[in-house]
């Protein structure tokens, strides 16, 4: 559920920002069609809410692999940030890092909300702290 929300909050912002420029669909269009782009989109999203899911419930068991959990985002968003630079200068322009990035901080805002809903996020970090303040 979480990739599938997060997946259709980006694809949604894309589209929006897109049809603002005036170029409908010309992201999906630079990153390999529409059909193909939402696809993949959705499959790797699937795949991150599930890694993100599966990281959180261990993480709820050991509270010390939240630091791993948060280390795995930043270097999610720090790849977005790189794919961003790589797509202003092959398509996307200037508004690569509206589109791209701006999408990526989206789906992260949509995946911490839906988190802090379904799973007690503040109790395993209030945890891992105490945990490092014992060792």
């Amino acid at each position: 559920m979480l990739g599938l929300m997060v997946a259709t909050s980006i694809w949604i912002w894309l589209a929006v920002v897109d049809a603002i420029a005036g170029e409908p669909f010309r992201t999906f269009t630079v990153l390999g069609g529409i059909t193909s782009f939402t696809v993949m989109h959705y499959v790797l999203n699937v795949a991150y809410g599930t890694v993100i899911v599966a990281g959180i419930h261990s993480a709820m068991r050991q509270p010390s692999l939240m630091g791993v959990v948060a280390m795995g985002f930043l270097v999610i968003e720090f790849a977005f940030a790189m794919i961003t630079v790589l797509l202003s200068h092959v398509g996307l322009g200037e508004l690569a890092w509206l589109r791209v990035f701006g999408g990526s901080v989206i789906g992260a805002a949509v995946a911490f909300v839906i988190l802090t809903r379904e799973h007690p996020l503040a109790t395993v970090l209030r945890q891992a702290d105490d945990e490092e303040a014992n060792v």
